[in-house]
């Protein structure tokens, strides 16, 4: 098997509004996109991320309904503080603060419209195990 490209895929109600915030305050473009359907693309992410809507009928019958709740788009950046900081000064709620984990990983949260997780990450604090 040969992969040639990668995506994650989330059910939602409103792909507009889910395409837009990243698109917004993540600097994402917009690859493809139909009724009920964007596609999302970033050249330093490696994959695509996919909104479809909810009830969607060419998804198989046990899919249609689910939401991307307990999902989590998770994004390691370089500059953890300044983007949390850009994204207040972008009136983006935080709906996790920033936090540090003993194993290293500092990370704090958002949701977009449709109640997407979007956790920015860095890992800068790593410490030795004890």
């Amino acid at each position: 098997m040969r992969i040639t490209a990668s995506a994650v895929a989330l059910n939602v109600e409103d792909v507009a509004a889910s395409r837009s915030f990243l698109v917004e305050h993540f600097g994402f473009e917009v690859a493809m996109a139909a009724d009920g359907f964007a596609s999302l693309t970033r050249d330093d992410v490696g994959m695509n991320v996919i909104f479809l809507r909810r009830g969607l009928e060419t998804l198989p019958d046990d899919q249609r309904e689910v939401h991307a709740a307990g999902q989590i788009l998770a994004f390691t950046v370089d500059d953890l503080e300044d983007e949390l900081a850009r994204l207040v000064e972008e009136g983006v709620a935080i709906t996790m603060p920033l936090t540090a984990e003993e194993w290293g990983e500092r990370a704090f949260q958002v949701r977009d419209p449709n109640g997407v997780v979007v956790q920015l990450v860095d890992w800068n604090g790593a410490t030795a195990p004890r």
